[in-house]
């Protein structure tokens, strides 16, 4: 769960990948349900940043703008669902998260 959570003490989605990095660097070795909420978490918020990079690019077009929004609103929403998922014990795959760490 705190490697989910630790995602809202970013200010910014940039920083927002700290949390998670430091919950996967530290306890990846602890239990295999931690590394695995762990990487999830790592995984959806570097995933989140590159779709970030591409609406920030794509809002000069005016098309990038409504989907900064829907990414910002989708994040929030998913981070507090993968968080209670955690905390009841169950496992949860973030959609639309390119794998980068196993």
């Amino acid at each position: 769960m705190a490697a989910h959570l630790s995602a809202f003490l970013g200010a910014w989605v940039a920083l927002a990948l700290l949390g998670p990095l430091v919950v996967w660097l530290i306890k990846r070795d602890d239990h295999p349900f931690i590394r695995a909420h762990a990487t999830e978490a790592l995984n959806f918020n570097i995933s989140v940043l590159i779709y970030l990079a591409i609406g920030v690019i794509l809002a000069f077009v005016l098309i990038g703008i409504p989907l900064l929004v829907a990414l910002g609103i989708a994040w929030l929403v998913l981070t507090i669902v993968a968080a209670v998922r955690a905390a009841n014990g169950e496992d949860y795959r973030y959609p639309l998260t390119i794998r980068f760490v196993s």
